[in-house]
């Protein structure tokens, strides 16, 4: 799965809308109008509705969930069956209170609103109204009660489900694309290595990622008992997409009114995530892909951790600095603001007397000055602490400055869920407490040693994090040359930066020469091109015999000058990402597990639907399709090689046959014949909807009856 083509520009821009509709970008200049961050869309506003009904309801205020569904969904009310459901947990909640008060406020919420509600809501609500009544005599510690199941907080979550479902489906609040199509890759790749009997190599992602419990769904107020009006084959699509019952999708589409696709969207909103792990994948991923400033990323959990605990010697980067330039920092830090950077001041302990060119360095006696300057000033210099190989790197880098200065403009600043309730939230209660967290940690932080020593440690995260941000510059500004076309200057940058890169990365080397080659011979500078075929790409062919017939397409150029190749798709984009790994490689950067959590899934999404000869019906809706679409008319098909290599090795391999983009039909040659003549739609369907079997087993079935769907049925039920 590794091999796996993947378009990650597609990525990007759905991960880039995802971040805006859920709110979590600024841009990076605050000073500008143009900047301010755009107000929350109605689907944010109403996402956050719903968020908030469900905690209201979650921690047990029926109340409160009530009156924002008057102020904002009174439909919802109007709903007699889920009124009754909340009368009935308001009565549960208040003789949960225990209070004298709050029992004769529960006995007046039986009289006035749950018995009222009880008579037309549906019709088995009388007899659940009676049933409840039993909580006025047993205790809620009672697990042996008939009602212990009334007690239980489980049925809390139930109900904020299900008025989650309900209110999704009506204002139209699905969840972002990105992560609705997280969810519906997650589900394959679960259910298909579960199938296969394969271990997932993410499965320490999807499990965390991709809840088990799913929201309760929404039902229509339709009968149930009419024949449903649906397409067997939409009801058999919705079904095994969301790993439904048959009745279940059935169910799904009534309440869509048909809609297949409305029906998919409301069932895939059902299956949770965990939010706050995604927004940490996402925001690593942006950093990586330089959609967000990383010199603004906010420190890790697991690095604000480290604030109140005693550090230890920093460790100069190990790529980037040679083992004598380390030395033992006494944590003295002075932070001050300049008009064109920001510079740390650092005492240190050392023995002897050394000049080092790193940030500035200066070693006199036992006190070290240690100036880290920020990358946007115009001496930026590179971490590494030596000497000739620095100034090397430096003078190089600074020269790509200018080409890359506008990119890095338009990145946007994390700002993350901030304000997630407060927006709707008007209870001054959340405020002051928010407020007094605020304060608190304020408070904690100024007192004495305690002051001194969280000082101290926040400085040295603070310089790590500038190291770290320096080394994602580097590749960030590389990779931006690289989509540019300006292969010369990559080649140029990267070999200052380490003159080995290439003989360990020759197939890159030979991609950037491509690329050069044919801006050259679209120029007209045919003798210039010519020199670097013979100079670089004819003797990397001739190591590698499979850049033969890369560099032979290449050379045909030449009888077309005025055709550019480059135009032709996105070979540049495809480059570039390759050329960011492997350089991320060197420094040390290791691939989002975003990126590896996709790579993963689409795989096991192609060898789906390649089992079960159809193609995915959903895969256009989600975008699915796009990520698949790699078209690189003249770069070398090595680029799957190389992509390859930008997996951590530890990743196992699904032992299956792997696979680029699946066919338009959905399936292989012998696929074809086998449903061209034994396999008709009719009878798959019919033995699918019978038996409840998957596609591929339906036809694996079918194969040995001959096609004949009766055939099947009856040797199973005979």
């Amino acid at each position: 799965m590794e091999s796996v083509p993947v378009n990650w520009e597609t990525l990007d821009s759905l991960v880039i809308e995802f971040a805006k509709s859920e709110n979590l970008l600024e841009d990076l200049d605050s000073s500008s109008p143009s900047s301010q961050s755009s107000p929350p869309s109605s689907s944010y506003r109403s996402r956050l509705l719903i968020h908030q009904i469900r905690r209201s309801l979650e921690i047990g205020d029926v109340d409160a969930a009530i009156e924002l569904l008057r102020i904002h969904a009174p439909f919802i009310l109007d709903d007699h069956r889920l009124l009754f459901r909340l009368q009935k947990q308001k009565f549960i909640e208040l003789l949960r209170k225990g209070t004298a008060k709050d029992r004769d406020s529960a006995i007046e919420c039986l009289r006035k609103a749950l018995a009222p509600c009880a008579l037309d809501a549906y019709p088995e609500a009388y007899e659940e109204f009676k049933h409840v009544l039993l909580a006025l005599i047993f205790d809620k510690d009672d697990q042996t009660s008939p009602v212990a199941h009334e007690w239980s907080e489980r049925r809390r979550i139930d109900i904020a489900g299900l008025l989650s479902s309900f209110l999704r489906a009506n204002l139209q609040a699905y969840d972002p694309i990105f992560s609705m199509t997280l969810r519906y890759l997650i589900s394959i790749h679960k259910g298909f290595c579960f199938r296969q009997g394969i271990s997932s190599p993410i499965s320490d992602l999807t499990e965390r990622l991709l809840l088990e419990e799913r929201d309760p769904p929404a039902t229509s107020q339709e009968s149930l008992y009419e024949a449903p009006p649906f397409d067997e084959v939409d009801i058999q699509a919705l079904a095994h997409a969301v790993e439904l019952t048959r009745q279940g999708a059935v169910d799904s589409l009534r309440f869509a009114k048909g809609d297949l696709y409305q029906a998919f969207q409301n069932e895939l909103c059902r299956m949770k995530l965990d939010v706050a792990m995604l927004d940490e994948l996402v925001h690593e991923y942006c950093v990586y892909r330089g959609i967000v400033d990383c010199g603004l990323a906010s420190p890790s959990a697991s690095d604000m951790q480290t604030l109140g605990k005693p550090q230890k010697m920093y460790q100069p980067d190990p790529v980037l600095s040679s083992p004598q330039d380390s030395v033992s920092i006494n944590m003295d830090y002075q932070t001050r603001n300049q008009s064109d950077a920001e510079t740390f001041i650092i005492r240190s302990e050392t023995s002897g007397s050394q000049e080092v060119n790193g940030g500035t360095m200066r070693t006199d006696g036992t006190d070290a000055e240690l100036r880290y300057t920020d990358e946007t000033t115009s001496n930026h210099e590179d971490c590494s602490t030596s000497g000739a190989h620095q100034s090397k790197v430096s003078r190089g880098f600074q020269r790509s400055r200018s080409y890359a200065t506008g990119e890095r403009s338009r990145r946007k600043r994390w700002r993350g869920r901030v304000e997630e309730l407060e927006i709707i939230s008007d209870d001054p209660s959340i405020v002051s407490g928010n407020k007094m967290l605020f304060t608190f940690a304020q408070t904690a932080s100024t007192s004495g040693l305690e002051e001194q020593q969280a000082s101290m440690n926040h400085s040295a995260l603070e310089l790590c994090n500038k190291r770290k941000d320096h080394k994602y510059e580097i590749v960030l500004d590389i990779k931006e040359l690289a989509t540019k076309g300006m292969a010369a200057e990559v080649v140029e940058e990267v070999k200052a930066f380490d003159p080995n890169f290439f003989v360990q990365n020759p197939i890159l080397l030979f991609q950037l020469k491509q690329v050069e080659f044919l801006k050259l011979v679209k120029s007209g500078d045919q003798s210039n091109a010519l020199r670097v075929a013979c100079s670089y790409l004819g003797p990397l062919a001739a190591s590698d015999p499979t850049l033969l017939k890369p560099l032979k397409e290449t050379l045909l150029a030449l009888l077309k000058p005025n055709e550019d190749a480059l135009t032709k798709g996105g070979p540049l984009s495809v480059l570039a990402t390759s050329l960011q790994a492997a350089m991320g490689r060197r420094l040390g950067i290791e691939e989002p597990q975003l990126m590896k959590l996709v790579r993963a899934t689409l795989h096991t999404h192609n060898e789906w639907f390649r089992l079960q000869m159809c193609k995915d019906r959903f895969e256009g809706l989600l975008k699915i399709d796009s990520f698949k679409e790699i078209n690189t008319p003249l770069l070398t098909n090595a680029t799957s090689k190389t992509n390859a290599d930008t997996c951590t090795n530890e990743s196992s391999q699904v032992t299956l046959s792997s696979t680029g983009r699946m066919p338009e039909d959905g399936g292989s040659p012998n696929q074809v014949s086998c449903r061209d003549v034994i396999c008709d739609e009719n009878a798959i369907l019919k033995v699918m909807e019978f038996l409840a079997l998957p596609r591929a087993d339906a036809i694996s079935l079918l194969a040995q009856y001959n096609g004949n769907a009766e055939a099947v049925i009856q040797q199973i039920f005979g």
